[in-house]
């Protein structure tokens, strides 16, 4: 090789390699803004409130429901069994997390990545995983306005009465300020006071529910009276306490806020947090479900807090509490999928990380889910098709059996209902 031919092999060598250092150097200034990888200084306790915020919400409230529709046997059985297997399922995706030596699986759908392929693994995750997460932010919206109108009602007996398109908006305007937080960790404040609502509201549904005690000539059985009916609330009813145990899609992106080393896993810590948040969860659900149940049979509301309307201020307080709580939770979930926006924006479509394109991004989905939770605000049929078309895969994913059965099933009795309240619901009422 003559000198020339040298000089130029080498500065070839060397324009590639400033152009890899480069390259790098972008990809870490791309991971330093995104929402995901921004921030790796979590503590154990921040994943103790993240998981509560995410498993502890709305779905609570519907368990009693839920029970109506299974009723005493199968009822206990579906709880207690969906409580293991999805702590299970939580300890198998924390362990996961760092499973390949010297990589960190940040996002669900990098480990679905890794187990299907590149590709495939994106088709199979991504949209169940943005399933999940929408579909839970428009029932949040929904929740928080219906509690919003609820706290109204009770307060201002002789008011003229307002939509619930308007409570819908009231609270989604708090989301329009909120969704400009950059991170999870500093939405870590708004997470733990949403998790001690949630303790708050749960505690003060069933201690409520007692006060009010058995209800005159309650009654246990199944509510229709055909056999279809029965089977297709019996499915739905499935699908709400799938709902209820949520937070499986996002346990990878909370345990990626947690510093990690050789001698110190991040899953030491985010166990931790883990399995208090499932100790709490215990304490919240099943004396909701059992007692709001005991109490007021199959008569009972979607919503327990709607079947208590006495003391007034005890459930005002309640329903406050849950607004709150919905808030966290609505912002919990929505930081995926901010962060599977921005990756498409700015490394495929390739936008400039900057203020404007975050705005302009979160803006335009907090409008979404408010515009669906307006035109959809049917509580307890969401809740049902959104926990069997998206949670049950996702949560009961390792026991794959179970999580298609769900998926399957499930979504059928939701649709069923959302269907049958739309006959007769007069849309933007």
């Amino acid at each position: 090789m003559t000198t020339t031919e040298s000089a130029s092999w080498d500065d070839s060598i060397s324009l590639s390699s400033t152009k890899k250092e480069r390259k790098t150097t972008e990809d870490k200034a791309i991971d330093d803004w995104l929402p995901i990888t921004s921030s790796r200084n979590a503590k154990w306790w921040y994943a103790t409130f993240h998981n509560i915020t995410a498993m502890v919400g709305a779905g609570v409230l519907s368990l009693p429901y839920a029970m109506s529709n299974l009723g005493w046997g199968p009822g206990v059985v579906v709880l207690v069994l969906s409580w293991v297997i999805t702590l299970y399922t939580m300890w198998q995706m924390v362990e996961m997390h760092e499973m390949v030596p010297g990589k960190r699986f940040d996002r669900y759908h990098e480990l679905g990545q890794h187990a299907f392929g590149e590709k495939l693994g994106l088709w199979i995750v991504v949209p169940q995983q943005l399933v999940c997460e929408v579909g839970v932010d428009i029932v949040y919206m929904v929740t928080g306005g219906k509690s919003l109108q609820k706290v109204h009602n009770l307060l201002c007996n002789n008011c003229k009465p307002l939509k619930t398109s308007y409570f819908i908006m009231i609270f989604a305007s708090v989301h329009f300020v909120l969704a400009h937080l950059p991170n999870f960790n500093a939405i870590s404040g708004i997470s733990l006071a949403a998790a001690v609502m949630s303790l708050s509201y749960s505690t003060i549904a069933w201690s409520a529910s007692v006060h009010k005690g058995v209800q005159e000539n309650v009654q246990y059985g199944y509510k229709t009276t055909t056999t279809s009916g029965t089977v297709f609330n019996f499915l739905s009813a499935i699908g709400d306490v799938a709902f209820s145990y949520a937070g499986h899609n996002v346990v990878l992106e909370i345990q990626a806020t947690i510093p990690s080393s050789p001698q110190k896993p991040s899953k030491g810590p985010m166990l931790r947090g883990v399995i208090i948040a499932y100790l709490i969860v215990a304490m919240c659900y099943f004396p909701v479900a059992l007692i709001g149940y005991w109490m007021f049979g199959n008569t009972v509301s979607d919503n327990i807090l709607v079947s208590l309307n006495k003391p007034t201020w005890l459930i005002v307080t309640a329903n406050l509490f849950v607004v709150i709580h919905v808030i966290g939770s609505y912002q919990l979930f929505a930081m995926p999928v901010y962060d599977m926006i921005e990756t498409v924006m700015v490394k495929k479509l390739n936008f400039k990380p900057t203020r404007m394109l975050r705005f302009i991004v979160r803006n335009v989905y907090v409008a979404f889910t408010m515009f669906v939770a307006i035109t959809f605000p049917f509580f307890g049929s969401l809740l049902g098709f959104f926990g069997g078309f998206a949670f049950a895969p996702t949560t009961f994913f390792i026991c794959i059996i179970l999580g298609l059965m769900l998926m399957i099933l499930s979504p059928i009795s939701g649709l069923r209902s959302i269907i049958l309240n739309a006959k007769t619901f007069g849309f933007y009422q």
